[in-house]
């Protein structure tokens, strides 16, 4: 299943607008977006990078002003690691990678008030993109690119899902990437801070997980972002199945 994740991810940044093959490694550029989560690359399966590689990787993140950042399954690739580490890079953070097949998912109770839409207009996807700005910790308000990722999402086939409680106001957001090989990442996953503790994430994240299903992915995966979410989605019927590597070169 690492493999399969591991082409999944490869895939969808070769077919992003802004990608660029530099020796071993796809990378993935977002021109309106200068998040380091939208900007990274993936080496190849098996890669055994040379050290003029590296130096070539990092060269065309410094000349798109972006920060050199790696998101992969080391099993996938495990001689990428030794060679970046020797170039300087510094391993940000180890994820586990999860997945969910139908029949596996396991539904949370429902949450009292929360209701949840796939908004259409530019409205709802603005607020989509205000609630996983903010609950991600980043000032001011969403950039273009945010709200691009989301539109693009939706124009490929994919989900975006918005959740509101009983007043309507926005509370949590999340999607589901477009299909490719009967896969889908579920990524994006945001609660807004007076929210969290209640159940909202683990509802979203099964509701979305469910429309994917239904709509016919045999597999959702994702990233948690720490233990605690990873025992969410473990709740929900999610297993671990690899681990991915987030790696930088810090400026």
């Amino acid at each position: 299943m690492h493999l399969d994740i591991q082409h999944d991810a490869r895939t969808r940044a070769l077919r992003s607008a802004d990608h660029l093959r530099s020796g071993p490694f796809v990378i993935r550029f977002d021109a309106d977006w200068a998040t380091p989560f939208a900007n990274y690359a993936i080496p190849d399966d098996g890669a055994q990078p040379t050290a003029a590689d590296i130096d070539a990787l990092v060269l065309a993140f410094r000349d798109r002003e972006r920060l050199p950042r790696l998101e992969y399954l080391p099993a996938c690739a495990p001689q990428v690691e030794p060679a970046l580490l020797a170039a300087g890079f510094v391993a940000e953070n180890r994820a586990a990678v999860m997945a969910c097949a139908a029949g596996s998912l396991r539904p949370p109770a429902p949450v009292p008030g929360l209701a949840v839409c796939e908004p259409a207009d530019e409205a709802g996807l603005l607020a989509a993109a205000t609630v996983q700005h903010h609950g991600y910790g980043q000032p001011g308000e969403p950039g273009a690119g945010e709200t691009d990722w989301l539109r693009r999402t939706l124009s490929q086939g994919g989900l975006v899902a918005l959740a509101t409680g009983t007043d309507g106001r926005p509370v949590g957001a999340g999607v589901c990437s477009p299909p490719l090989d009967g896969l889908s990442e579920l990524a994006g996953l945001a609660v807004a801070a007076e929210f969290r503790g209640r159940g909202a994430g683990a509802a979203l994240s099964a509701w979305l997980t469910a429309a994917a299903l239904e709509r016919g992915r045999r597999t959702v995966w994702l990233e948690p972002a720490d233990p605690d979410v990873e025992r969410m989605y473990a709740r929900i019927g999610y297993r671990t199945v690899g681990e991915k590597l987030n790696i930088s070169l810090p400026r």
